[in-house]
């Protein structure tokens, strides 16, 4: 069962919300219990369900890598975050793309943005060719969509914001070129979250996301997920995700739905934060550039006030630091607050070296092609009060920057 299987359709888009953001996070997939009137639903861990006859569930449920009750609530909750039809839970992003890569035909054709996750890129280049499906990178894919586009593309791959360069792209501009082929558009919204784009109302026929990141938003869940509106692609990407297996346990569902419930307050202060921190690294003489769509100097910007939820930049942003990548090191470990550790989207601020950590597995030649330069820091800003992970930022620039300079002058 492959994308081959079926023409592109325009699928009928999800009803408008009747509910703004917020209240949909706390109530979208969150029933009470009709018996014990529980406004939190119960953890369901069992793996079996009982059958009243042969072939006869007694309810909804028959074996719990199929369905099941916690994982069903935390994907309509998904879909109605995203104005999607339909959501699926996977075990974790990673698995949410191989599912999605999974689908195509052997002999199929991807195009790619050059600045995806180090992840996403391994399975692009090491996995999706054992089963002969080709990727082709592109480091401005809404100038050169046409003419990357052949006979057997099937597919485009977006990440806007990109990780780790933060570079944004038009998805309505590469969806309209894409679908006068009739080929899929999936936007990798981990970045941003529900909370602050929504690609299917541009034109994207996919959304993925690392639910480990915003979503469940507590650093104490793997998981993933995508949402979209063809009744084609529900068909193809249940089949996939019941027959590959690669599902989240009940508890995992029912903690990342407990995190979705808070997720437009923790975007919203992730993104003052980020804002506050991006500023500050931009005025500071020890920083080279800095990369944050919040910004007027991101050279995107414009995109982020059309696409992003009044105009935010979103909790990620990454810098290059002067004194090379000796200094982004000594920068990671000079912060007090922020944690020097992968991963990103949770309630704590992190930091870390891409080039040397997130993104090492992509060759240095391509890395530093997508602007993955040994020097880059990314940044992830959690919840915290800003003026102190401002000052936080400010103190590790001086202590990687300067402080090497007066030790070598011997005068420190």
């Amino acid at each position: 069962m492959t994308f081959a299987d079926h023409p592109i359709e325009t699928p009928p888009r999800a009803p408008s919300p009747v509910h703004r953001f917020g209240t949909l996070a706390v109530h979208a997939g969150s029933p009470h219990d009709p018996t014990t009137g529980a406004v939190i639903e119960a953890i369901s861990l069992s793996t079996t369900f009982a059958q009243s006859a042969v072939g006869k569930p007694v309810g909804l449920y028959e074996y719990s890598r199929s369905s099941n009750p916690n994982r069903d609530n935390f994907e309509r909750a998904v879909a109605a975050l995203e104005h999607a039809r339909y959501a699926l839970a996977f075990s974790s992003g990673s698995a949410t793309t191989a599912n999605i890569l999974q689908s195509l035909a052997a002999g199929s054709h991807v195009v790619s943005v050059s600045d995806v996750y180090g992840g996403t890129h391994r399975y692009f280049t090491k996995v999706a060719l054992t089963h002969n499906v080709k990727v082709t990178f592109s480091p401005s894919i809404e100038v050169d969509i046409a003419e990357l586009i052949r006979p057997e593309t099937k597919l485009i791959w977006i990440e806007t914001p990109s990780n780790p360069t933060l570079s944004l792209v038009d998805i309505r501009a590469v969806a309209t070129i894409a679908h006068q082929h009739g080929i899929l558009v999936v936007v990798d919204n981990t970045f941003l979250s529900p909370y602050v784009q929504n690609p299917l109302d541009h034109g994207a026929d996919i959304v993925v996301h690392s639910v480990t990141k915003y979503i469940n938003g507590h650093s104490d869940v793997v998981m993933g997920a995508a949402a979209f509106n063809s009744d084609a692609l529900f068909e193809k990407l249940s089949f996939l995700q019941n027959a590959i297996g690669a599902v989240p346990s009940a508890f995992d569902s029912w903690l990342a739905h407990r995190g979705l419930k808070t997720l437009h307050l923790r975007a919203r202060e992730a993104t003052k934060n980020a804002t506050t921190v991006a500023t500050a690294l931009e005025a500071s003489p020890h920083v080279i550039s800095v990369n944050y769509p919040g910004l007027a100097s991101h050279p995107q910007h414009k995109i982020a006030l059309k696409q992003h939820r009044d105009g935010m930049g979103g909790g990620m942003l990454s810098f290059r630091i002067k004194g090379g990548h000796e200094a982004a090191e000594r920068f990671c470990q000079a912060t007090k607050i922020f944690t020097l550790a992968e991963s990103l989207g949770g309630v704590e601020s992190l930091v870390e070296v891409p080039g040397a950590m997130t993104h090492a597995g992509i060759p240095r030649a391509q890395r530093e092609a997508a602007g993955v330069w040994d020097d880059l820091v990314r940044v992830s800003c959690g919840i915290e009060d800003e003026l102190d992970l401002k000052a936080d930022v400010l103190q590790a620039l001086e202590k990687a920057v300067v402080g090497p300079k007066l030790n070598g002058n011997g005068s420190a």
